[in-house]
């Protein structure tokens, strides 16, 4: 495997662990749709979040949310709607989705984690 799809998958390792920790129950994992993909689908009390983990050895060139762009939201928008029609989920009563983006940044020994709650609004 490439190091920079070693270190990707450290980070949503990582991303897993971190929610976990903080009472999120995981949904799914590398949900795919067309041409999407959704990291990481996790639920914490009435909150579905979709998660879009960026993993970065450095910041020289942004910090890790920076590099989700506006075809990437829209991708995860379509893909979200995919995923809850797939799975006849009723969200207009008891559920509410949020898009979350997970940064993960590599320091010198270890990672940073940081959660970034409601990171973009779907439009």
């Amino acid at each position: 495997m490439a190091e920079h799809n070693e270190l990707g998958k450290k980070g949503e390792d990582l991303a897993v662990e971190f929610l976990l920790q903080n009472d999120y129950k995981i949904l799914e994992r590398n949900w795919r749709f067309q041409k999407a993909e959704i990291d990481i689908i996790a639920q914490q009390e009435n909150i579905v979040a979709v998660i879009e983990v960026k993993t970065r050895s450095s910041i020289d060139f942004g910090l890790p949310q920076d590099f989700v762009k506006p075809k990437k939201i829209q991708l995860l928008i379509k893909a979200v709607n995919a995923y809850i029609n797939d799975r006849e989920m009723n969200f207009k009563d008891d559920l509410e989705v949020r898009f979350d983006i997970i940064a993960v940044q590599k320091t010198e020994e270890t990672f940073a984690v940081e959660h970034l709650t409601d990171a973009f609004y779907h439009f």
